[in-house]
């Protein structure tokens, strides 16, 4: 049986979450690199770095609640906002930005390869 096209916005949403998930990894590893020293002053450094990987999370994350509303109510939802808020701390405070960092991206990995089951598990009822 033939597969039916997705409807227009469904296919334009996919390819900006594409898109918005490729400019979050040059993000990040923009941001680790300026952790480790990489020279990217003239870039911006870390605090730059930081507000874009801010910026493509929200953007992703409000694609995310687009989709599906009760994702704020998940664990993957709160788990999202809390990595936003602690990427957010990095942009203000220089002190642990590399152990948060890694925090963040140890959360991701467990979040990101979890199962389902815990993942769309709703914290309110």
């Amino acid at each position: 049986m033939p597969t039916l096209p997705a409807p227009r916005a469904d296919l334009l949403r996919r390819w900006l979450s594409v898109l918005l998930r490729g400019l979050h990894l040059v993000a990040v590893i923009g941001l680790g690199a300026a952790l480790f020293g990489a020279p990217l002053d003239h870039l911006g450094g870390v605090g730059r770095f930081a507000a874009a990987v801010t910026a493509t999370g929200v953007a992703m994350f409000a694609l995310d609640i687009w989709r599906k509303p009760g994702h704020l109510l998940e664990v993957a939802g709160a788990g999202v906002l809390a990595k936003l808020l602690l990427v957010g701390a990095m942009m203000f405070d220089g002190a642990p930005r590399l152990t948060l960092f890694w925090i963040i991206v140890v959360w991701s990995a467990l979040f990101s390869h979890a199962p389902a089951t815990f993942r769309h598990a709703r914290l309110f009822r």
